[in-house]
């Protein structure tokens, strides 16, 4: 499941330029993306991709937390984890955990947890890795998704939320509307837990 093939087809290209236009792509023309950008197998750049998305993400929300418990930005009520308490070493850490383990660890589980849900309903469904790439990818939106804007984050795990329906109908070869059913729970774990979507719905409203 983590190989990395060396010269794939249709997989993606490596490097910062190809994934600055991975995101730029899945987020502007996601079911093209979907239908030439994921192939069997090739994980290891979709895997580099989430772990970008949650590296940035985290790393603004673990800034916005030191400035507010400095006293130099206000959060205003959203619930933030008090990572301000935590010195540079202790808070390098932590990102280090969330970006090399915990991230890979979710993403694998989800697309397990997908393919399950799959099974009974997609005879013709792609592989795990390629669920695996349709998570990674879909995270796109979540590059914002750290900053102290309950609004912004919901709009970040809506879209996430929509991408993954398309690639799920693309890769998996579902109709929207039952790519959404089966998809549902992962979404929700993903988007809705994992980047805090529902924590900001809670606060909103």
């Amino acid at each position: 499941m983590t190989q990395w093939i060396e010269d794939p087809t249709g997989g993606r290209d490596r490097g910062p330029v190809a994934l600055v236009r991975a995101w730029f792509e899945v987020l502007t023309r996601p079911r093209r993306f979907f239908e030439r950008g994921v192939a069997p197998g090739d994980q290891a750049p979709g895997l580099v991709f989430a772990s970008v998305v949650v590296l940035v993400e985290e790393a603004s929300r673990f800034a916005v937390v030191d400035l507010a418990s400095r006293g130099v930005l206000s959060t205003g009520p959203f619930p933030y984890p008090l990572i301000g308490d935590l010195g540079p070493l202790e808070s390098l850490l932590a990102l280090l955990a969330v970006v090399v383990f915990v991230a890979p660890a979710v993403l694998h589980l989800t697309a397990a947890l997908q393919t399950l849900l799959l099974a009974p309903f997609a005879p013709d469904r792609g592989g795990v890795s390629q669920t695996v790439q349709v998570i990674a990818y879909a995270t796109a939106p979540c590059v914002l998704a750290g900053l102290p804007f309950p609004e912004l984050r919901i709009l970040c795990a809506l879209w996430g939320s929509a991408l993954y329906v398309v690639g799920t109908s693309v890769i998996h070869d579902l109709s929207l509307p039952r790519a959404a059913l089966l998809g549902a729970v992962p979404a929700l774990l993903v988007f809705g837990y994992a980047f805090r979507g529902v924590a900001a719905v809670q606060v909103l409203f």
